[in-house]
Parts: C-alpha cells; sequence; structure tokens
C-alpha cells in the first residue's frame, strides 16, 4: 500500500483535470465542471496543494506563506476572498479500501445488458455507464435501489461513489455493493478510494463499516 502523501497524490489526479504545469482545470468526470480555486489534501506527512489554473500569482504566492509548514485555513480563505467570494468550502476525510478477500453475491454487476435496472432510480448512472464502471447494485423489486460506481478514475485507482434510496437505507446494502465495487476495482490492479464530507454521517457510517482506512483529509475551497 502507497504512502499516505503517495495515496493523497493519486487522489487528487482521480478528483481533477490537470494540465502540463500541474494547475487544476476540470473536475474529473461528465460533464467536467471547473476545479475549484484550491485543493488541500492535508496527511500526516505534510499537505499537497494545487491551484485551478488561471489563480492570479500574486495570490497563490501569498496562499503558499500561509499552507506551509501548517496550515492556517481561516487566513487561505481570508486571501482568496480577495480575489473573490467565497462560494463553498467542503472538508473531509479520504479513505482507502482495505484489501478485499470476500464480495457479496447480492451486489449485481451492471453492464450493458441489464443497465435498464438503473434507469428508475439512478438515471444518470444509467446514461453515464460506459465512463462509471465498473458498477455494482443491489436488486430488489426489480429494479437497483443500491449503487456504487466509479465517480471519478484514472489508470492507477477509482474513486468510490454509492448512493441507496431512501426507502431501502438500513440494510446493508451500501456495504455490499461497495465491497463488490472494491473488489472489482482492486482485481483490476487499482487503489480503491472514498471520500466524503465530515456533515455527511450516514457517508461516514458506512466507511465505518467498511473499515476503511483513513489517509487524509480533503479541502476543496471555490
Amino acid at each position: 500500500m502507497p504512502f499516505e502523501q503517495e495515496l493523497m497524490e493519486i487522489h487528487v489526479n482521480v478528483l481533477f483535470r490537470q494540465n502540463d504545469a500541474g494547475f487544476l482545470t476540470d473536475i474529473n468526470e461528465p460533464p467536467y465542471d471547473p476545479a475549484p480555486r484550491l485543493f488541500l489534501g492535508a496527511t500526516r506527512a505534510g499537505t499537497i496543494y494545487r491551484y485551478r489554473h488561471g489563480l492570479d500569482s500574486r495570490i497563490s504566492k501569498k496562499l503558499e506563506s500561509v499552507i506551509r509548514p501548517e496550515t492556517d485555513l481561516a487566513a487561505i480563505i481570508r486571501i482568496l476572498e480577495s480575489s473573490g467570494p467565497i462560494t463553498r468550502v467542503d472538508i473531509g476525510p479520504a479513505f482507502v479500501f482495505p484489501e478485499v478477500r470476500h464480495r457479496s453475491a447480492a451486489a449485481i454487476r451492471m453492464t450493458e445488458s441489464n443497465k435498464e435496472l438503473l434507469r428508475a432510480h439512478f438515471p444518470y448512472t444509467y446514461e453515464e455507464l460506459a465512463v462509471k464502471s465498473p458498477c455494482f447494485a443491489v436488486v430488489q423489486d426489480g429494479v437497483a435501489v443500491s449503487v456504487c460506481r466509479s465517480g471519478r478514475q484514472t489508470a492507477a485507482a477509482a474513486e468510490a461513489s454509492l448512493d441507496t434510496i431512501e426507502a431501502y437505507r438500513g440494510r446493508a446494502y451500501g456495504v455490499e455493493v461497495a465491497t463488490a465495487w472494491a473488489a472489482e476495482v482492486q482485481s483490476q490492479r487499482r487503489l480503491a478510494l472514498y471520500s466524503t464530507a465530515w456533515d455527511n454521517f450516514a457517508s461516514q457510517a458506512v466507511a465505518r463499516k467498511l473499515q476503511l482506512i483513513q489517509y487524509g483529509t480533503d479541502v476543496m475551497i471555490d
């Protein structure tokens, strides 16, 4: 397993598309919305950071003075506000799946031949299955009710995107589909990653049940 800092580097490459100079350009999934102005990935070994392409160099130099050696989030926000109002701050843990040895038979792989099962509750996944695979679902009453797919991915890793419709929550379906998804990603010799927000308690509960390993914390500011 890579060290925490290396995992965070892989993670940021999964989350965003970047130009040749290493600046963020777009979110790495359709419809490829603009990346945040600043991404911070904090680990016990240190913090990596990426700026969005086009950020004023005077702003980036000021930011570096408060990112290193210790991150001062309040100061970062004040500096970014000088280039325009802050509209969003997302903070949350970043995890990696341990090696998955067993997957639930209840989770079915979604393919072009059975993707109609997704249409009722997960129309976006139905439409984008080609770029969201691998994708696994629990099917009840003739439709998919819980899904784990690749939200964003590269040749090195994939980031889990997990959703269960409200009427079927509390039945461990999320654990079943996430385990099956991770096992498939790992069989492709890629890392299976998972991240969420600190205020998403349901998502964090799934991470605990899956016994995921936290390697860092994400901060995205726009």
